[in-house]
């Protein structure tokens, strides 16, 4: 697309945001207009009212917070290689955060009009209409590529099997908009199976500058190794942001097999990261607030049992009420975990003579007749509530409701795998995959096999259901020892 046209495209979006929100603001204040008749004004009188210069300001003030919003999620940025679900989701982060702002507008300056009604329409109808005027700007500007129209050219660096693939990813979607003028590279060891392929070789890398200086290039992908051709790679980022000329590079720069990837900035330095499973945002986020309320609700509905269960202990098996292991969490980081005491007072003494009784391969460790477990202990284990205290483990942070079990030093120092180590990529749970899949009744291999597939797969739908089939496992006993 034309610089001028897409300005104006930028201009005429930033305009229908604005009046999208404009238009939910008034919906909104529409629905809460009975709530107004509590202070004996109809919202026919409100809307007669005469609008102080101080609210009028206020209100430019909220349109051009909420521009800044959307500009700083990126939502006036080309989304060309964007998906639906990336956008949708963009939008509604900001307009969460937009929301929150005239939630705090709403306190600072006592805005009566702004009820839990009014939030409720309000976020509703401003994702939903943006949402809907994205949609229709994609199949708009979908239909245009199909025809022929908003096509951008591009030069793809490199003739290896990567830069292959990309190429026909590109070609298999043509709604994209993207014309490949052929690839740059130096003869090497597998051109000639590259030519196999039919694309047409334009350039070398000596020839390349003179190529997009003379030539319409859009956008420069780079699919070169960047060990061996790291110099000719930064003299191409130096040519096209000379140039203005969009360039991009593929995010598997060192071919991670699980890793994601994405791009960061710090100050004046680009970064990108390397992670595996989520590694924050507002999933994340939720997820910890889940933790912490439902942690907090789980404690005070059991403080009952809490008290039962410790007189319990106390009574029946001398010692303390509760046991305190150290344990290893989230990237290794230490911490102590709770349990309603189980065992007799020098177990974990007595546990290098019962090495040889081990149960399990691999590093963990289990009995399933361990002489060292009370009776009372044997039906807290039989039911997993020796595991209650764990909850305040999860409202101070150490753990999570859901996450591949908190282990020991012990059975930690017993790894022999660096992939097993993956598991304390994320917060540890008081349930897992493993936790509903039998638990002593699974290998360790298989064990950790688990705990990798929850990381990998996590979604907190995931830690939903993990939940959901928590309680059945535990009325059950499954694998319980």
């Amino acid at each position: 697309m034309d610089s001028r046209y897409r300005l104006v495209l930028i201009r005429l979006l930033y305009l229908l945001d604005l009046a999208i929100m404009v238009a939910c603001f008034f919906l909104a204040a529409s629905a809460v207009s009975y709530s107004y008749s509590i202070y004996g004004i109809s919202f026919r009188e409100f809307l007669a009212m005469r609008i102080k210069i101080q609210n009028f300001l206020l209100f430019l003030l909220i349109m051009f917070l909420w521009s800044f919003i959307f500009s700083r999620f990126r939502l006036y940025d080309s989304r060309r290689l964007s998906t639906w679900a990336r956008d949708g989701i963009d939008i509604v982060k900001a307009t969460t955060v937009g929301t929150l702002v005239i939630v705090v507008f709403a306190l600072v300056f006592n805005i009566r009009l702004v009820t839990p009604t009014f939030l409720v329409v309000f976020f509703a109808g401003s994702v939903v209409l943006t949402t809907l005027s994205r949609v229709l700007l994609r199949l708009v500007l979908t239909r245009l590529r199909l025809h022929g129209r908003n096509l951008r050219n591009m030069i793809i660096v490199g003739t290896n099997p990567r830069a292959i693939r990309f190429a026909k990813n590109i070609e298999a979607r043509p709604y994209l908009g993207y014309r490949i003028l052929g690839f740059a590279d130096d003869p090497w060891g597998h051109i000639q199976a590259f030519r196999k392929t039919g694309y047409p070789l334009v350039a070398d890398l000596k020839q390349l500058p003179e190529y997009i200086r003379t030539q319409v290039v859009d956008e420069v992908f780079v699919c070169l190794p960047l060990k061996t051709y790291y110099q000719e790679a930064a003299q191409i980022v130096d040519l096209c942001e000379t140039q203005g000329i969009i360039i991009r590079f593929l995010s598997d720069l060192f071919n991670q097999r699980v890793a994601h990837s994405k791009v960061e900035r710090f100050q004046d330095n680009s970064m990108i990261t390397f992670y595996t499973g989520a590694m924050g945002g507002w999933p994340i986020l939720l997820k910890r607030v889940m933790d912490f309320l439902g942690s907090l609700v789980l404690i005070l509905v059991f403080s009952p049992l809490f008290l039962l269960l410790a007189i319990l202990v106390k009574v029946l098996s001398p010692g303390p009420v509760f046991f305190q292991q150290e344990r290893l969490g989230i990237n290794k980081h230490r911490f102590r975990v709770y349990k309603f005491r189980t065992m007799v007072l020098d177990a974990e003494k007595r546990q290098a003579d019962l090495e040889h009784l081990n149960e399990l391969d691999g590093a963990a460790f289990k009995i399933k007749e361990d002489p060292r477990v009370t009776p009372i202990g044997r039906l807290l284990r039989k039911t997993s509530l020796d595991e209650l205290p764990q909850l305040f483990n999860v409202l101070l942070g150490d753990m999570s409701l859901v996450g591949p079990r908190p282990l020991p030093v012990r059975d930690y120092e017993g790894f022999d795998q660096d992939w097993h180590r993956r598991r304390f990529s994320v917060r540890p749970g008081i349930t897992c995959l493993w936790q509903i899949s039998g638990r002593s009744d699974v290998t360790f291999e298989k064990w950790m096999e688990m705990d990798i597939q929850y990381i990998d797969q996590w979604s907190l739908w995931l830690d939903f259901k993990i939940l959901a089939k928590t309680i059945p496992a535990v009325l059950k006993g499954t694998g319980a020892v």
